[in-house]
């Protein structure tokens, strides 16, 4: 059951194509769930690059599955690039304040990585003929990562038009949809509870266990949480038993 909002126009057609960007997070299920309500068939795309938090792929199947969507999971290593904590043997920052997560730009960036995603996408979405590509990015809550923001999605939007043989003949035009983009992270929680969506099968933490509960204490956990508590709910991801966020919670 979805409450109607302007965020996302329904489809032109039900069954019009598109490609969905899925990491098996909070913000990549919402989007989903969202474009199928709005009647698209969905292609969902889970990229598997080499982050330490893999368990993110088992969510994105179990989430692929939820939905009945086709699904595929692709292999791009970039661990052999590095530069970030979440593909190097670089430590995940820990129980940062709300001022430490707002200076700069954190080492759980990955260098480019929405670039080669949503490249990964725009191929996709040339062979199954789709011509709207949905991604979950964020950029009121969210790292300060540079390509979850306005610019980067509408610079790549135009490359996308140049860059494929549908663009250059004409035959398909690429939109790139973001529409999470001007959301809080609990505004994307009560949307995504309109929804029906089952966030107990997403996964946010950088630093998971080996079972997938979440840390806790990682900025991508913190905002999670702090979206939850402002959403009025309780998470129902799972968290390590040495981790209690009960106060975070509603009673």
């Amino acid at each position: 059951m979805s409450a109607p909002d302007p965020i996302l126009a329904p489809a032109l057609r039900p069954g019009t194509p598109a490609v969905a960007l899925l990491s098996g997070g909070l913000d990549s299920t919402t989007v989903l769930a969202l474009a199928v309500a709005r009647g698209y068939r969905v292609h969902a795309l889970s990229v598997r690059y080499g982050q330490r938090h893999a368990s993110e792929i088992d969510a994105a199947r179990r989430i692929a599955d939820r939905y009945g969507v086709d699904h595929q999971v692709v292999d791009v290593d970039l661990r052999a690039i590095g530069g970030s904590a979440l593909t190097a043997d670089i430590p995940v920052p820990k129980d940062r304040s709300e001022e430490q997560r707002a200076d700069g730009i954190p080492v759980t960036y990955v260098p480019a990585r929405n670039t080669v995603l949503l490249a990964m996408a725009l191929a996709w979405s040339e062979v199954v003929g789709a011509a709207d590509i949905f991604i979950g990015v964020n950029a009121i809550d969210y790292s300060g990562y540079p390509d979850c923001r306005p610019a980067f999605l509408a610079a790549f939007e135009r490359l996308a038009n140049v860059a494929t043989k549908a663009g250059v003949e004409g035959s398909l035009r690429v939109r790139i949809h973001a529409p999470l983009i001007d959301l809080t992270k609990g505004e994307i929680i009560a949307l995504g509870r309109s929804l029906d969506v089952d966030y107990g099968l997403t996964i946010s933490c950088y630093d998971p266990d080996p079972a997938g509960a979440a840390c806790g204490r990682c900025d991508a956990c913190q905002l999670r949480l702090k979206g939850f508590a402002d959403a009025g709910a309780g998470d129902p991801a799972p968290y390590r038993t040495d981790y209690q966020h009960r106060s975070l919670t509603p009673p």
